[in-house]
Formats: C-alpha cells, structure tokens, sequence
C-alpha cells in the first residue's frame, strides 16, 4: 500500500518534468545544433558548418576580452559579497534596536530587477546630464565621463553587482550563524579564547556549509552577469566592459550571426559548469577536513 502511494506521488512530477523539458533541456540541445550551423537567426536557411563557430570563437579578439572580463565580474563579485555579506551576518546577528530594519535595507536592493537597478546607475553616471556629474557641476568640479573607461565601468559593475546582491550572503550566513550551537562558543570563552580565534577556530569551520552556498550562488549569478551591463553600456563591445553573455546578444541580434552566438552560449554554459563543479569540490573538501 505504502509503495503504491509513493508511486502515485511520483505524477505530481510530472508537470515540473515537463515544463523543465520544454522550456530548459529541448532548448539548450537546441542551441547546440544551432551552434553547429550559420544561421542568421532570423532567414529561415541556414547550412551546416561543421566547428567552424566554435573555432572563430577561440580566435575572437572580442570573446578574449569579454571572457577576462566575465572571469573578474565572477570572482570580483564574489569575493566582495562574501567579505561584505559575512561582514553584514556578524554584525545583524547581534542584539541591538533596529537591527530588523537594517537587515531589511541590505536585502531590499536584491528584490530589485537587475535590469531596472542597472538604468538606475546609468541615470546616475551618465555623461550628460548624469547626477552623479550634475551634483559634481554644482561643486565647481568639471564633468566626468564615467562610461567612457573599459576599466572605470569595469569597477563600477563589479561593485554595483556586490551592493546589489551582497543580501543574498548576508542571509545565508545570518542563517549558518544562528545554527552554531552556543555550546562551542561558550566552551571557547572558558579555554580563555579570543574574539579572533574563536572565529577563526570555531565559528568559521562551522560556517563552511554555509560559505559554499554562498560562494556557489554568487560565482554563478556573477559569471552569467548580463542585465546591468546591457543597460549601462551601449550594444557594440567596442566600447569595453562588456561580459560574454552581452557579446553573445551582440553576434545574435546585431551582427545576425545566431550560429556564432549559440557557439559562445555553449561555451559559456560548460565553462561556468566546470568553474562551479571544481569550486563546489574545493569546499566540499575543506568541509570534510575540518569534520
């Protein structure tokens, strides 16, 4: 009887299966077909070339660019919301008046879409008529052209990307802090243990589930970093600070080259794969070390 139950439960995935084939699996492998043709992505003819996208791609001057780029807005972003979001957890995780509001005020920005947050700083930092530079006029200061530096947006992205989503961490460590029994912390003041070894002895080792989510979270999200930098930067990656998910709707849009840019998406996909794989075993080996 039990067994008959668990075997009519089995239905109520369906729906989930189904909807996940459609919309994820059929798509993707979709995507690498396409990768393997030169269709425009809009004509309806198209040949099949073989991999000859897939060697352009690791000839393109632009791909280089965007991929040193989408590694610093991956690692930067994530050790800057690690630090800060662990930071955040400590300090909220005491007792104090206020401290529900100001947990509410880190998280509120995540909430936000990233597309809405990134035209929110483009009206901000925009050359002309820009805030940020109006404020500046006000002062006696001249203009600056904040967009205008591959490196000055690269900065910008990266910390606009960590204050967006440094909720995210704050949360997740608030809640690895409050499941380390007050036992271990007690037991370490008795042995006359100091605020800083008793982190880095007690409190850290225990947090390690918790930084792996963190950092697996954040590596992910910051290496498929799209929405902000569409909307702070024009379309053409000549203009520098662009990631390879916003060159590859370059090729497939503008350049109508669909082929190319499945290409791109493919080894987008299995690079941010096996960055988070080999991450995700690091960690999981630091956790078993410190059992």
């Amino acid at each position: 009887m039990l067994q008959r139950n668990k075997w009519k439960l089995n239905f109520f995935y369906l729906p989930a299966m189904v909807l996940f084939a459609v919309f994820v699996v059929f798509p993707f492998f979709d995507g690498v077909r396409i990768s393997f043709t030169n269709w425009s992505g809009f004509l309806p003819d198209y040949d099949f070339v073989g991999l000859h996208n897939y060697r352009q791609l690791f000839t393109d001057e632009r791909v280089r660019e965007t991929f040193i780029n989408t590694i610093i807005y991956g690692f930067g972003s994530t050790l800057f919301q690690n630090i800060l979001g662990l930071a955040l957890a400590i300090f909220l995780n005491g007792k104090f008046y206020g401290k529900g509001f100001l947990r509410t005020a880190v998280y509120v920005p995540v909430m936000i879409a990233p597309l809405i947050m990134g035209y929110i700083l483009f009206f901000i930092l925009q050359f002309s008529g820009g805030a940020l530079n109006d404020v500046m006029i006000l002062f006696g200061q001249d203009p600056v052209n904040w967009l205008g530096s591959p490196t000055r947006v690269i900065i910008i992205i990266v910390i606009a990307n960590t204050l967006q989503y440094v909720g995210i961490s704050m949360v997740i460590y608030l809640a690895g802090l409050q499941n380390i029994p007050g036992m271990y912390k007690e037991a370490a003041e008795i042995d006359g243990a100091r605020s800083w070894s008793a982190f880095k002895h007690v409190t850290l080792p225990l947090l390690m589930p918790a930084i792996t989510s963190a950092v697996i979270i954040n590596l992910i999200g910051g290496l498929k970093l799209f929405d902000i930098i569409r909307a702070l930067l024009p379309a053409s990656p000549a203009s520098g600070g662009h990631s390879l998910s916003t060159y590859l709707t370059f090729q497939y849009f503008n350049a109508q080259r669909a082929g190319y840019a499945a290409a791109i998406g493919v080894f987008t996909f299995l690079f941010i794969l096996i960055v988070s794989t080999l991450v995700m075993k690091y960690f999981d080996s630091r956790e078993e070390q410190m059992l």
